[in-house]
């Protein structure tokens, strides 16, 4: 049986990361999945950790690496919207020798299974665009921002920025992947889920109604066609509040959401042989 863990959106909150390290320990899982907004935002750095990755996330992976030995686990990790990329390289490099392996657009076999990962949003009203991205056309939710008009940590084309799509990114990487061994780690939720419902009921911009679901309709198009056999994702911490799910499912694709808006860190702990069996811990 694979044991996994599976996190999101930890926003460089340390007790929820030591949290995080004391369940590995206990648990002793096989495979560990973050899903994403890992880091603190740039502007809530911690002042004990500058440097987070450097300072804490790499000094934690490794000290709870040398304590557990064999039973350290695989851990996959991608970045998500509030993640800036500028880091990306130093997250890539803390965790070389076999801390993590970084997972964003890539397909890493694994104990039979295909992992892929995948980090970008559709657009959002936050200024940082590094991982947003258009979802299947040039379409803007009303009160959010294009990809074209906000900032960037790093520089990017601006051709990729009018003309990729979410959609676009989805057919050319995974969609030829076997589909029954297949695990997705997206940030984003599918649209019209139980996993993408934000509190914007009643909401108006300019006299337009705000849509509540602000998941990926590429994503979702991507699970209806392709049907992997697992879906994990973030992104919309309220959704599991307003829906009373933390899970949904597709035909044959079972999905989870390790978002979570209260004070506890949630963990989603599963085996690989029976998704059934799933559990969400309030740590």
């Amino acid at each position: 049986m694979i044991k996994v863990l599976f996190v999101s959106d930890m926003h460089g909150r340390i007790a929820w990361y030591e949290k995080l390290f004391s369940a590995i320990e206990s648990e002793k899982p096989k495979l560990v999945l973050l899903g994403g907004d890992l880091l603190p935002h740039a502007l809530l750095r911690s002042e004990a950790h500058p440097h987070f990755i450097k300072d804490f996330l790499h000094h934690g992976f490794l000290k709870l690496q040398k304590a557990l030995n064999l039973n350290y686990p695989k851990i996959f990790l991608i970045m998500g919207n509030d993640d800036p990329r500028i880091l990306e390289e130093d997250l890539i490099s803390a965790g070389s020798n076999g801390l993590w392996t970084y997972l964003s657009n890539k397909v890493v076999p694994y104990s039979g299974y295909a992992f892929c990962g995948y980090s970008f949003v559709p657009p959002t009203p936050f200024q940082l665009k590094d991982w947003e991205r258009y979802d299947v056309s040039r379409f803007v939710d009303p009160g959010c921002i294009s990809p074209e008009q906000g900032k960037h940590s790093i520089p990017t084309d601006p051709d990729i920025l009018r003309y990729s799509t979410i959609q676009k990114d989805l057919n050319t990487l995974f969609a030829s992947e076997e589909a029954s061994k297949l695990v997705c780690l997206f940030h984003s939720p599918p649209y019209q889920t139980n996993l993408d419902r934000a509190a914007l009921d009643g909401r108006m911009v300019d006299h337009a109604p705000l849509d509540v679901n602000i998941g990926s309709i590429a994503i979702r198009k991507f699970i209806d066609n392709t049907q992997p056999l697992l879906t994990l994702h973030g992104h919309v911490h309220e959704s599991s509040r307003i829906t009373g799910h933390w899970q949904d499912t597709i035909d044959q694709t079972q999905m989870f959401s390790a978002a979570y808006e209260g004070p506890q860190l949630a963990v989603i702990k599963f085996n690989l042989e029976n998704l059934k069996q799933a559990e969400r811990l309030l740590l």
